[in-house]
């Protein structure tokens, strides 16, 4: 290892020269196995490898998370797949690793998002995990390590330019860090806030169910958040992210933007949906395209202009509206987490049309009451954590 490292350019081609060093001359924690990892590229691992890095301190659970553009599209744990969750993932049949399932579970949450992305694993990547990735449009990988196998299977993806990066599990960067706007230094203590137990116990809503399952989800909420572009929620549900809302001003709209893409987690899994008859050899970004906009209100201008016929062996029938509110109404036991309080209460009504049973938010607002009383409409679990989680 080196203490520094060239990049090809900085965040746009015209920003040069670029690279990244260690300021204590110290040697970098990262080596490059393969490819030529870019400046974004960097700044996506060294952020997911966080986040993955305390998911599988906060749940002895191998985890996984899909990055873009420095915030999570998705992450997970690995719990085992439903066959359900095989087909929306696109899956084949047969035995997984944990850490292929928190994989699969990651990158498959928003599939959309996650096109082009940058994955973070906790743990040594597999052979099984390699597969799944070499499937998948997708710009590089940050683990710990590679089986040899594993590092075989990925040095064959993109013609063999795939961005392949290790990294030190036992490095601990300086308590302070420091970043540069404008010329100017910005100095700060890092964000070292643990997302344990000990933040779950302050529910001020008159329910006070609280499962283990709940608690889990709940911290999967918060560590996502912690490194993703504020304002920032999180939807979480079986261990997994369902939709995340990053970098909007106003947390109503995050609430929505993250709402939604926890509605179209959903909406995949719906019969119809899973019975779509795709014509062979169809892509799977296509298809991702294409369950989309069946599940949108577009499919009808589809269905006009005919396009359909691009995809589908024969035409399928529409989801009505009626079926799309009933099948959304059986997405329960939702968690939600906030990276700063909620300041009224349509971001709860909004979280309730989603499923959210369960709430992390610091508190804090003059409008908690309001927050609250909303909650208890609802019979929602609410936690007053305490902690803010911005990320910038």
């Amino acid at each position: 290892m080196a203490n520094e490292l060239a990049l090809k350019y900085g965040c746009n081609p015209n920003q040069k020269p670029s690279r990244i060093y260690m300021d204590d001359g110290s040697e970098l924690p990262v080596t490059v196995l393969n490819g030529r990892p870019g400046y974004i590229n960097f700044l996506d691992a060294l952020n997911s490898w966080q986040l993955v890095k305390e998911l599988k301190e906060a749940t002895g659970l191998p985890s996984a998370a899909s990055f873009k553009h420095v915030s999570p599209a998705g992450a997970a744990v690995g719990l085992p797949l439903s066959n359900v969750d095989r087909q929306i993932y696109f899956v084949d049949p047969g035995e997984l690793s944990p850490l292929a399932c928190a994989y699969a579970r990651a990158r498959g949450a928003d599939r959309m998002s996650s096109y082009g992305d940058w994955a973070a694993l906790s743990d040594v990547c597999d052979a099984d995990t390699a597969r799944l990735i070499k499937k998948e449009v997708s710009d590089g990988v940050i683990a710990p390590g590679y089986t040899e196998e594993a590092l075989e299977i990925l040095k064959q993806k993109k013609k063999g330019n795939y961005n392949v990066v290790q990294i030190d599990p036992d490095y601990v960067p300086n308590p302070v860090e420091h970043k540069q706007v404008f010329g100017i230094t910005f100095e700060q203590g890092r964000n070292n806030v643990k997302i344990d137990d000990s933040l779950f116990t302050n529910i001020v809503t008159k329910n006070h169910d609280l499962p283990e399952n709940a608690v889990r989800d709940l911290k999967i909420a918060l560590i996502t958040l912690k490194y993703t572009q504020s304002n920032s929620v999180c939807y979480v549900k079986d261990g997994q992210a369902i939709g995340v809302g990053a970098g909007q001003q106003s947390r109503v709209h995050c609430v929505r933007l993250a709402g939604n893409k926890a509605d179209n987690w959903w909406m995949r899994q719906n019969p119809k949906v899973l019975a779509l008859p795709f014509k062979p050899g169809i892509r799977r970004a296509d298809r991702d395209n294409t369950i989309d906009v069946y599940i949108s209100d577009e499919w009808e201008d589809v269905l006009r202009d005919g396009t359909w016929e691009n995809f589908f062996t024969e035409k399928p029938e529409p989801l009505t509206v009626e079926e799309k509110k009933a099948w959304l109404a059986k997405n329960t036991g939702v968690s939600l987490g906030s990276d700063a309080f909620f300041p009224f209460g349509d971001n709860i009504e909004r979280a309730h049309k989603s499923g959210v049973a369960y709430i992390a938010e610091p508190g804090g607002s003059i409008r908690d009451d309001n927050v609250i009383e909303t909650c208890d409409k609802y019979n929602m679990t609410m936690v007053f954590n305490g902690v803010r989680l911005f990320h910038h």
